[in-house]
């Protein structure tokens, strides 16, 4: 381990301020010790009482964490629930007419959907799915633009306890052939066309490309939502469209009550070498992992206007668009465009219009946006802002301090998160409210989450030397097995 170095001296350190730190949801760091303290003494303990506060349950648990058959690992197992019932149903009793998803077109046009009006369309398409014989267990590919769709389409799937399989619009033909072939898809759920930056992304033409290539026996229909209305080749035998489906259905839906353990989704993140491996993640704990980073990481308020710039095609959007907000009872923005169309200052613009509040993207993103210069954020009011978040790969101090002091105006704390798509939700990051922030440092693991720095032996590394980051105990939201591989999950 002797060849890796800290190349990162960084001295500066921004504790969060007393007004925030006294509203926080996690405030001061001896709240988060608190935390970590409690997972440390009763771990099954800590994370059974987070599972029954947190969320509903139609079948109460009664085991918490089933290691026997590790690395295969079960939690909540003997418990049932729905994942669309907690992040629908669940609302509207308290907030049925609150703004669920503020979603801005390419164009700009706006429009704002509600919980009640939500749920109605994820009933609609879920009993939609029920009448071309989707059924539980049966997987369904999603290849869609950004747009509320999206979302139903992914809350109808875990409504009826099929498995979705999202693939990111901007993936080839080959690609999505793959993940057909690999998910053994029973139907796929399209546009035809996405609109990005002005241009129209092709995406039927994409699906009929993939079909094309053979060997898709699976799958049976092809459900298209009408985006653009321009022409797409139609296989009358095969093709519906997003409105047949939905056309006389009614807009309640029994969800499927499903076991904890339940696969709620597939996500194929490519492999260094071969195929693609489609992680699997579980029904109760993936949920509970977004529930409880968007209360400690992301701070959340009910006044809270959150936008997560992540596309639904990554593990990002799943989490920190498609569930997470949902499950609070949050309004969140979804946004169909690119930062710089029609001009460069979109993303501050669209900060400004919808009163953001907590604002997540990737370091990349920020780091175009530095290239356009410091002048453009302030042209804008981005007073509304209370946080800010990185998400992907590390973010470099500089970018950090840009982010902190231009956009945050040195008032914002930063969540700079490190998770995978393999972990479900984050796993190390700041608690705003709590822990000091350093600028190029993902700083401390989230209560629960036993972290450590260890050597090729596995043992632990001193302050200061570099090693392997591990994670030392199984966590309810961790991936459960690789899909139809679980000698490859076994042996990775």
């Amino acid at each position: 381990m002797a060849g890796i170095e800290s190349i990162l001296s960084e001295t500066r350190i921004f504790p969060p301020s007393e007004s925030f730190k006294k509203n926080a949801n996690v405030s001061g760091m001896e709240a988060y010790q608190a935390l970590c303290d409690e997972a440390a003494r009763d771990y099954e303990g800590f994370w059974a009482k987070h599972a029954r506060e947190s969320m509903l349950w139609h079948k109460p648990f009664t085991q918490v964490l089933d290691e026997r058959d590790a690395p295969f690992y079960k939690w909540f197992y003997d418990g049932e629930l729905n994942v669309s019932y907690n992040c629908l149903d669940k609302h509207l009793q308290t907030q049925p007419n609150k703004t669920a998803i503020i979603f801005e077109a390419d164009d700009g046009k706006v429009s704002h959907v509600s919980y009640q009006q939500l749920h109605q369309r994820v009933c609609q398409f879920a009993n939609g799915l029920k009448a071309i014989n989707i059924q539980h267990g049966d997987r369904v590919i999603i290849y869609m633009p950004m747009s509320v769709e999206a979302v139903v389409a992914m809350q109808a799937c875990a409504r009826i306890g099929a498995i979705h399989s999202v693939v990111f619009g901007g993936f080839s033909a080959k690609s999505l052939h793959e993940r057909v072939i690999d998910a053994g898809a029973k139907a796929i759920i399209t546009a035809d066309e996405g609109l990005r930056g002005g241009k129209a992304v092709r995406l039927k033409d994409a699906v009929d490309e993939a079909l094309n290539l053979g060997g898709c026996d699976t799958l049976e229909k092809v459900i298209v939502y009408k985006r653009s209305g321009n022409t797409v080749h139609w296989d009358a035998a095969r093709d519906m469209w997003w409105s047949e489906i939905t056309q006389g259905q009614a807009d309640t839906c029994e969800p499927a009550w499903v076991n904890a353990e339940h696969p709620l989704f597939i996500l194929y993140t490519s492999g260094s070498t071969g195929k693609p491996k489609g992680v699997q993640h579980a029904s109760g704990g993936y949920l509970l992992g977004a529930i409880l980073s968007m209360k400690w990481v992301f701070d959340y308020k009910p006044t809270d206007v959150y936008w997560c710039t992540a596309d639904v095609g990554w593990i990002t959007g799943h989490t920190y668009v498609a569930y997470g907000p949902l499950a609070m009872g949050a309004t969140m923005l979804m946004f169909e465009g690119i930062p710089t169309y029609p001009h460069p200052g979109r993303f501050w613009e669209l900060i400004q219009k919808h009163k953001v509040t907590t604002f997540y993207t990737a370091p990349t993103a920020i780091r175009s946006l530095i290239k356009l210069g410091s002048d453009l954020p302030k042209q804008y009011d981005l007073s509304s802002l209370r946080l800010l978040g990185t998400v992907g790969e590390p973010i470099n101090p500089e970018a950090w301090m840009w982010y902190h002091e231009v956009v945050g105006q040195q008032r914002c704390p930063i969540v700079d998160t490190w998770w995978q798509t393999e972990t479900g939700c984050n796993m190390i990051s700041p608690l705003p409210g709590a822990v000091p922030t350093k600028p190029g440092s993902c700083t401390l693991p989230l209560p629960g989450i036993q972290a450590d720095i260890v050597d090729e032996h596995g043992g632990p590394v001193e302050k200061g030397q570099g090693g392997f980051l591990v994670i030392k105990r199984p966590f309810p939201s961790q991936l459960r097995t690789l899909w139809g591989d679980p000698e490859r999950f076994k042996k990775t």
